[in-house]
Order: structure tokens, then C-alpha cells, then sequence
């Protein structure tokens, strides 16, 4: 998805003078072109991650459009407090873009797991939280952002992949129905939905037709849009790579208990509230927090052969 942003990024500056790009010591082999390009327009932070939000909110307060880049807990836990007074609070127009939600940069340890970004967040006023799992929303959210001026985080990983069907728009808000089915629905985000594609197929392979949501937006939600889906069933899943406490599945029941619908079954698919001294790559990790494609089909299978 780096890539695909930075390319859709470039494209939009072409047009408009304003857009600026700072990263945090981050983004070789990924910035050059585009530093070569406007060389006015890129500043390269160094590693002082918490002025690097103060200094975007100053550009946005003289009128220019500041994309702000980083790994994940460095664009949003260090500098926190920036993006609550300096940003959110103040509505400006700055984009922050963190690269490796979950375990993508597993290997490097805890400090590195995106996992509680989006609780972190969610609670922040004006701010828009974006969280694609391709290369085609990616493009689609960054060009429906730049149109929407205020707060805005987008949570990437790096693969470059295409898999929800052409025909289907990505639309901020509106949440994304990758296929359906009518036995129940599996919500995912971003890196998940990939995996729920491969669970949602060997279900339809033992008889279970599910209808997968990616919800690409979690901050706002249609919940209208969503409600409607969800009240033609009886079974809601969801699945994220990020601690179930303030995550999707949290933001899923509290839209479901404001509109009543408390009778659907739901279950959350993530990570438990405890920490480990473990590294690894991705695919690692997920299994070993039971978020992988052969855990999650198992407890999922569960509810509808043996009602549980």
C-alpha cells in the first residue's frame, strides 16, 4: 500500500502546491522520487516524532496540507498528546499515515506491534480513521480524504494486492460488502479482510455462507448502512489484528447496543489483554494469539455445528 499512496500522493501534488510530505527518518527507497520532485515541499523530521505532529499542525495553520508519515506507534503513541491538543483539538487539516498495523513489524518486538492504535484514537473528536485492505481502497480513501479537510489517520501495511471485486466502490463511512451470504456476517479491517476472504471460502466449502464486510472506515460509520446489513441475520463475527478492547469489535457492539440489537450473537476475533515476550513474523504472531485463517475457522464452525 506505500506505494499506492505515495503514488496517489504524488498525483495530487501535481495539482495542488499546498500538499507536503514529512516523515519521521522513514520512507527510503519509498520518498525519493517524490522529494526529488518537490524538494520544497518534503521534510524529513528525523526521529522527533512528537514535534513532527507540531510542525504539520503549524503548516496547516498557514493553509498548507501536510502528510505526516511513520510506523504506526511512532505516528500515534509517542506523539499523542500532539495529535489530541495540537490537531484534533484545533480540526486541522493533517493527514497522518502509519505504515505496519498489527504484527507487520513483528520481528522487532512489542514496541513495534500496532495493536491498540485504533482504541488510542477512536475517542479523539474530528478525527476521521481510515484503515484500507488493499491497494484499491487505499488509493480511493487517500483521494476521498485530500477532498475532506480535518484530522485524518490512515493505518496501512506494506503489500500492494487488489482483493475485494472491481465492481465495488469504496466509499468513506460506507461500509464495504466484499461478498454475501445468508447465514451470517464476518466484519473485518484492513490486513484481516484478506484473511476473512479465505475463511468466509472454506466455510462456503462445509455449507456456511457468510457475508464479509470490510470495514474500511472506523471512524465515522454508517451505522444505518451497517445496521441494515446486520439485521438480516442472527450471527455477527468480527476480526481485527489489534487488542479487542477498543478495537473493531468493541466499535461493532456499541453500534449494535445504540440500535437495539442485542438478540444477534456476537462474537470479537483478536488479541487478549495480556502481553508476551514473543517476536516473530505476522503470520507467526496471529497464530499464536489464535487469529489465524485455521483458528478462526474452527470457532467459527463451532457456532453452526454444534450451536456454540
Amino acid at each position: 500500500m506505500r506505494k499506492t499512496f505515495i503514488d496517489t500522493l504524488t498525483q495530487l501534488a501535481r495539482q495542488d502546491k499546498d500538499i507536503m510530505l514529512l516523515t519521521g527518518d522513514l520512507g527510503f527507497s519509498v520518498f525519493e522520487d517524490f522529494a526529488k520532485e518537490f524538494p520544497n515541499r518534503f521534510i524529513n523530521c528525523g526521529v522527533m516524532e512528537q514535534s513532527m505532529i507540531s510542525i504539520a499542525a503549524g503548516l496547516a495553520l498557514d493553509g498548507k496540507k501536510p502528510y505526516v508519515y511513520s510506523i504506526i506507534p511512532f505516528a500515534t503513541m509517542r506523539p499523542f498528546e500532539q495529535i489530541r491538543n495540537d490537531v484534533c483539538y484545533q480540526n486541522l487539516n493533517v493527514k497522518i499515515i502509519g505504515i505496519g498495523a498489527g504484527f507487520l513489524y513483528g520481528a522487532f518486538g512489542s514496541t513495534h506491534h500496532a495493536i491498540e492504535d485504533i482504541a488510542i484514537l477512536r475517542p479523539l473528536p474530528n478525527l476521521t480513521i481510515l484503515s484500507p485492505a488493499d491497494a484499491n481502497e487505499t488509493k480511493a480513501l487517500v483521494l476521498q480524504s485530500y477532498q475532506k479537510s480535518g484530522p485524518t489517520y490512515i493505518r496501512m501495511v506494506k503489500a500492494e494486492k487488489n482483493l475485494a471485486p472491481t465492481h465495488i466502490k469504496t466509499i468513506i463511512s460506507k461500509p464495504s460488502i466484499i461478498q454475501t451470504g445468508k447465514d451470517g456476517v464476518l466484519i473485518a479491517t484492513g490486513t484481516c479482510v484478506e484473511m476473512g476472504l479465505d475463511i468466509v471460502a472454506t466455510l462456503k466449502e462445509n455449507g456456511i455462507h457468510l457475508t464479509l464486510i470490510s470495514l474500511h472506515t472506523l471512524k465515522p460509520v454508517d451505522e444505518k448502512s451497517l445496521t441494515h446489513t446486520l439485521k438480516k441475520h442472527n450471527r455477527v463475527f468480527t476480526l481485527e489484528e489489534h487488542r479487542m478492547a477498543g478495537g473493531l469489535g468493541s466499535l461493532v457492539a456499541e453500534i449494535m447496543m445504540r440500535h437495539n440489537l442485542g438478540k444477534i450473537t456476537l462474537e470479537n476475533f483478536g488479541i487478549n489483554d495480556n502481553y508476551h515476550v514473543l517476536t516473530g513474523h505476522q503470520e507467526h504472531l496471529a497464530a499464536f494469539y489464535s487469529i489465524d485463517m485455521k483458528s478462526i475457522f474452527k470457532k467459527i464452525i463451532k457456532h453452526y455445528k454444534y450451536g456454540k
